[in-house]
């Protein structure tokens, strides 16, 4: 049956944030969530609601004809936030011990792009936005509300030591790695956002993956000059391209996004400054929230889950295993995705970098975030799940590219699976006795999908959207297929020179 039949008809809903003064405060702030949007006059809006700077929910609200904006977001948002404290200053980490759960399972993860109609390079999960002075320091109220993005410096020298961030905690000197393949237009608007940041010590390392023409190069030595640094990698894949950044990286700490994200002003702080009072801290994981909700496949991607972990700190600990997550610690797509992580650089090397036979870009379709998740928190280091280290995603677009992502969600998590049971041996008896609950939970939740509804943009659980059963098929398909996909990879990259020698050299962290 032709797919076209299954697609649903969705209205556009524009994104945009609200902040307010407390749950039943006064508006702060409203308006698009990203420079230079449309001003918001009316129809449907998805919102991200901010407390005095500080993300804690989304929501979803048609504005009645006549009636403000901002007043009929701010009292759909009060509505859903009522009860509520107020925050104050960076809220407790809730750690994942035996008597608390957390996360949704290891299908949750959506290891992008791929799937049989449509051959090369994926992009993973990701996207962010500009704020204004009272939640970020450094970007004008003035230039938060004209949407102007004015890029800043990041530091190109090693600092002495950890500097202060706005608000007086210290950060880690920081080296932020982008992957990228033929997508310089995007690749302007991530860099743009992360010039931009407020983090006093980092550098910007774009890795030019395989590229067929010299378009990334231009633009970083051209527009950015001394700002970014342009390193190239010949071998294709996105662990390939993430190794080589880390082989050149000189920060104590890597962070790691995507071409196709805008990252909030204060994205890079709050991810990297709780290594700063946590040695035993090896990655932390941040909120993805989509750019756009134009077309009917992005609303319906973020309308099942999307990337988003939701808005409260969590913090899982190897010496701990929760008692919620009985799959612990293969569950990683509930720990986050590989367009919003770091990790401490030391932590990175000691467990070999990222598997180049996984990751978009190679037959294995993804699963190289996830492998490193796992890989951490097997070599003993804490895992948290920080959603103030905010970026926004901008999905993709097509139903073709929707088909391709729910082939390659499936790819993704076997061959990661596979990537564990191969690169670590000491995990097969752990594996082995939770695997088939594992893969009986991926059925489950792909049934769910094909229920009678689906979820809506900014609530994960109600059931308004019909998940397509063809597009579920997919998923079991390249479930299926995974496997055979990393064995594929994993032949390519056999003998290929990789950046193995300067990525497990030992680093002196300052």
């Amino acid at each position: 049956m032709d797919s076209t039949a299954h697609r649903p008809h969705l209205a556009e809903l524009q994104v945009t944030e609200l902040d307010l003064d407390g749950p039943d405060g006064a508006v702060l702030s409203f308006g698009p969530a990203l420079p230079g949007g449309t001003p918001v006059r009316g129809g449907t809006v998805y919102t991200l609601v901010r407390l005095r700077g500080r993300p804690v929910a989304t929501v979803v609200c048609r504005i009645p004809p006549g009636k403000a904006p901002a007043d009929a977001v701010a009292a759909t948002a009060r509505a859903a936030l009522a009860g509520r404290e107020p925050p104050g200053r960076p809220g407790p980490v809730r750690s994942i011990r035996p008597d608390q759960g957390a996360g949704s399972g290891a299908c949750d993860r959506r290891p992008e792009d791929g799937g049989p109609p449509a051959e090369g390079r994926g992009e993973s999960r990701r996207g962010a936005s500009a704020t204004d002075a009272t939640r970020h320091g450094g970007t004008s109220r003035a230039r938060r509300a004209t949407g102007e993005c004015v890029p800043g410096h990041a530091s190109p020298a090693r600092s002495a030591g950890q500097d202060l961030a706005p608000g007086g905690r210290r950060t880690p000197r920081t080296s932020v790695v982008v992957a990228t393949r033929e997508r310089a237009g995007q690749l302007t608007r991530a860099l743009d956002s992360l010039l931009a940041q407020d983090h006093p010590d980092f550098e910007i390392v774009v890795v030019d993956n395989a590229p067929a023409t010299g378009a990334t190069q231009d633009l970083v030595e051209h527009k950015y000059g001394e700002r970014v640094r342009y390193v190239r990698e010949s071998v294709p894949g996105l662990a390939i391209a993430h190794n080589r950044g880390v082989a050149v990286a000189d920060g104590t700490v890597i962070a790691f996004t995507d071409d196709d994200v805008v990252a909030d002003p204060h994205w890079l702080t709050a991810l990297t400054v709780p290594f700063t009072a946590d040695p035993g801290l090896g990655c932390t994981t941040g909120l993805i929230l989509p750019a756009r909700l134009r077309t009917p496949a992005q609303i319906l991607l973020e309308s099942h889950g999307g990337f988003a972990k939701g808005f409260e700190p969590r913090e899982y600990d190897p010496a701990h295993p929760p008692a919620g997550e009985p799959l612990f610690p293969f569950t990683a797509g509930s720990f986050g995705s590989g367009a919003n992580m770091a990790f401490r650089s030391a932590a990175l090397r000691e467990i070999g970098g990222f598997d180049p036979a996984t990751g978009t870009g190679t037959p294995a379709r993804g699963g190289d975030d996830l492998y490193a998740f796992v890989s951490v928190l097997a070599a003993g280091h804490r895992l948290r799940y920080t959603p103030d280290a905010l970026v926004w995603h901008h999905h993709r677009e097509t139903w073709q590219d929707l088909q391709n992502q729910a082939y390659g969600y499936g790819a993704g998590l076997t061959a990661y699976l596979t990537a564990v049971l191969a690169r670590r041996p000491a995990l097969l008896p752990a594996l082995l006795r939770k695997l088939p609950r594992g893969l009986a939970h991926a059925r489950t939740i792909t049934a769910h999908r094909d229920a009678a509804g689906a979820a809506v943009p900014g609530d994960h659980g109600a059931q308004d959207y019909p998940w397509p059963r063809h597009l579920s098929r997919l998923e079991r398909r390249g479930m299926l297929a995974g496997p055979i996909g990393y064995a594929k990879a994993r032949l390519r990259v056999r003998g290929v020179p990789l950046p193995w020698d300067e990525l497990l050299k030992p680093r002196v962290e300052t």
